[in-house]
């Protein structure tokens, strides 16, 4: 059995195919949503436990949102914005459909239905503070750039790899940075986890998502999966987008990928990283890149399983999602496993 891991889809290849969402419990009314319905909602008591909840991780000082939700003096100023972006759940970003298919998903940053209502009355009710004594503890906010497996207790990488740093100006279009990392490796590695994280806190601001994209080197198993680069790949070898498989990917909230027991990632020497940032300007300039840390099993210690980490796909390039104005048209694609796979997250 092998493993495979389908960009945002982790996949396992073993006899069967077999969909799995891991679940938390069900998105119940609380009793302060109940309460919330026979008084006038307040910042304090309602509306910042929502906001520390499902937005803070992004509006805080020094990170990738345009403005903090931190306090009602950062919050106030953009009630109306903030009503009109959750009733119309733009925010927070969650793009899973609420009217088809599973629902229950781990890590669900979206809010419920009393949690919009909340702060649609809220904001209609004139955005009231409320009394102070009712905020909810403070979450602890950003301050250093961590690795959040050192901080799980897994300890430091054994290796990191750093893309080139971008300088991004002040005002600017947003620019897609793709340089190109070795990996100083001279012997084969197997990698039990992997995490990215922008070079530096600042650099957080700036980088939107970035993409580990691993260039394979005399690696014929993964091209004869379909999941290499190799023979049997459409892209071009100048396409850095399409490169197969991925490494990693990163985006605010993202944590490390740990991969199941006896499962792992196998890194050859002469492997390259193909870097794909998403960088964007923030209104002064800043100078970042990605790197991504890489915990390897120990010497000798070989699991039975290999990991990737790919993208379904299958759309023709040349049709791409072109739809002309005022029509309707519709685009599909496939992808081809060549094994028997377990699909283990998406």
């Amino acid at each position: 059995m092998k493993a495979i891991h389908f960009g945002r889809v982790g996949i396992i290849l073993p006899a069967f195919i077999a969909m799995m969402a891991t679940v938390t419990t069900a998105r119940a009314q609380t009793p302060a949503d109940v309460a919330a319905t026979h008084r006038q909602v307040t910042f304090a008591k309602d509306v910042a436990p929502i906001l520390q909840q499902n937005c803070q991780e992004c509006h805080q000082p020094n990170s990738i949102a345009p403005m903090s939700l931190i306090t009602y003096q950062d919050a106030r100023p953009w009630a109306r914005s903030i009503k009109e972006r959750v009733s119309t759940r733009q925010m927070p970003p969650w793009h899973i459909d609420p009217s088809v298919g599973i629902q229950k998903f781990k890590n669900d940053m979206s809010l419920s239905d009393n949690q919009i209502d909340t702060i649609v009355r809220w904001v209609d009710g004139g955005a009231v503070e409320g009394d102070p004594k009712d905020l909810p503890a403070p979450k602890p906010l950003v301050t250093s750039n961590e690795w959040k497996a050192v901080r799980d207790g897994f300890g430091p990488p054994d290796l990191v790899v750093r893309s080139d740093n971008y300088t991004m100006p002040a005002v600017h279009q947003d620019v897609w940075w793709r340089p190109e990392s070795d990996i100083p490796i001279t012997e084969p590695h197997w990698v039990k986890m992997v995490e990215m994280r922008p070079i530096t806190l600042q650099a957080r601001r700036i980088i939107h998502h970035s993409v580990a994209y691993l260039q394979l080197n005399n690696d014929p198993e993964a091209n004869n999966t379909g999941t290499g680069n190799g023979p049997g790949r459409a892209a071009s070898a100048d396409d850095l987008v399409n490169r197969r498989p991925m490494l990693m990917e990163w985006a605010i909230g993202k944590g490390y990928d740990l991969y199941r027991p006896d499962t792992g990632k196998l890194l050859l020497p002469g492997e390259k990283i193909s870097w794909d940032e998403h960088i964007h300007a923030v209104g002064e300039e800043i100078t970042g890149g990605s790197e991504i840390g890489i915990w390897f099993y120990p010497k000798g210690q070989e699991p039975k399983h290999r990991s990737y980490l790919i993208g379904f796909t299958g759309i023709d390039p040349t049709k791409s999602l072109d739809i002309p104005p005022n029509s309707i048209a519709g685009t599909e694609g496939f992808t081809v496993l060549k094994e028997n796979t377990l699909i283990e997250n998406f």
